[in-house]
């Protein structure tokens, strides 16, 4: 559920002095709460945090997609919110699934980071720089089948971990290069780590990537009236446009799908991909564009993305 069109007007003026935003506890993660809870303290709110290990956070040895998808990232956040030990939560909205649960509402998208991917690497400045069957970092299937696109005869291996974690194994020279976020690397002040950032062109980013989610109890309007002017109009048009494509695929972290929108002029414009994580069928892509000045717009321009996936081949995942 994304918060009415409607809550970009206006917002209350009323002050709440006790906001618990809960958070995972990794690095990056805490950068995320800090910066709401600095956007609402300067609004003259009182904000501390929650934070909180996850399922996600806690089981390392397997891919997402083989135990329970991106939703475990944000379950006990969640729970928080529910048991009323927390108001908000605050996501990397590439982490929240595609249907929240009832109840539940997604407040505000705010003003995304670069939603690129980046290469980085001890020794190689680009992936074309890597040697025939050089050893590739990354756990999502989107990635994978991108990268396999583009290079075929590198290795591609699991890495999982939170951002350090990452980047600790590929210095340990487990990884001739991996690949990150782009958005996280800067927020941590790490860009220095990047050797090389992708254009979509090259890698379509995943639906919601670089941007910050904002969720709270569907009940509490108080919340979502107060959070309204923290968020990005166009970009959280731009990402109900990119999970729609997902949505409509079944998108998971077990589906290989890419979906990324930006504005030209006043139109929004849909690039989506997605692989067969096997590797037996060719990539298929899809382009579209069109008017989004409401979600319903921008959603249903994700389902016209989906739609072109489809009749270009692309399975629908479960």
């Amino acid at each position: 559920m994304l918060a009415s069109d409607a809550h970009f007007l206006s917002a209350g003026d009323t002050l709440l002095t006790s906001l618990v935003i809960a958070t995972r506890e990794s690095r990056l993660a805490l950068w995320q709460a800090r910066h709401v809870q600095s956007l609402l303290e300067a609004r003259g709110h009182g904000v501390s945090l929650l934070g909180m290990t996850t399922r996600g956070d806690q089981i390392l040895d397997r891919s997402l997609s083989k135990v329970g998808g991106k939703g475990l990232f944000v379950k006990e956040l969640e729970l928080a919110l529910e048991e009323g030990r927390a108001d908000l939560a605050v996501h990397s909205l590439k982490d929240v699934p595609m249907e929240l649960p009832e109840g539940f509402a997604l407040a505000c998208v705010l003003e995304r980071e670069d939603p690129r991917d980046a290469l980085v690497s001890p020794r190689y400045e680009r992936l074309a720089d890597l040697p025939q069957g050089a050893v590739v970092g990354t756990s999502s299937l989107r990635r994978m089948v991108l990268l396999r696109a583009m290079r075929p005869d590198l290795r591609i291996e699991p890495l999982r971990g939170n951002l350090d974690t990452r980047l600790r194994k590929l210095d340990e020279g487990q990884y001739d290069a991996i690949v990150l976020a782009a958005a996280g690397l800067k927020r941590l002040g790490l860009e220095g780590r990047i050797r090389t950032i992708f254009e979509p062109d090259e890698m379509l980013p995943a639906a919601g990537q670089g941007a910050l989610g904002i969720e709270v109890r569907a009940s509490r309007q108080d919340l979502i009236d107060l959070l309204a002017p923290l968020a990005s109009r166009q970009d959280q048009l731009a990402t109900a446009a990119e999970r729609a494509v997902s949505r409509a695929m079944g998108g998971s972290c077990s589906v290989p799908l890419a979906a990324h929108a930006r504005w030209q002029g006043a139109e929004l414009r849909i690039d989506a991909a997605w692989g067969d994580a096997d590797g037996h069928a060719p990539l298929v892509r899809a382009l579209v564009q069109g008017q989004a000045a409401t979600t319903a717009q921008a959603e249903a321009l994700g389902q016209q993305a989906a739609q072109a996936l489809r009749q270009g081949g692309a399975r629908v995942g479960s």
